[in-house]
């Protein structure tokens, strides 16, 4: 079985070992969270609601940014 795109770009990126840590992230399908492109070079806005829990959330204000490189390069390049 062939992999999907998503999957073969995030396996592709240097210095992912965090990723296996990311519950919202499943090999066959990629991620299973919401995150929305703000415009910041390191962070996506995270769109969950128990955000909080994952260890890549970094709560701001009254909004939580998510910090996996893998993310945002999937929410930023890929648009997803």
């Amino acid at each position: 079985m062939e992999k999907a795109p998503i999957q073969q770009t995030v396996e592709a990126m240097p210095g992912l070992k965090l990723l296996t840590e990311c519950e919202r992230y499943k090999p066959e399908v990629g991620f299973t969270c919401k995150a929305m492109d703000i415009g910041l070079e390191s962070f996506v806005q995270c769109l969950e609601k128990s955000s909080r829990w994952c260890p890549f959330s970094v709560p701001y204000g009254h909004s939580n940014f998510c910090k996996s490189p893998a993310r945002v390069y999937v929410a930023k390049e890929l648009k997803r």
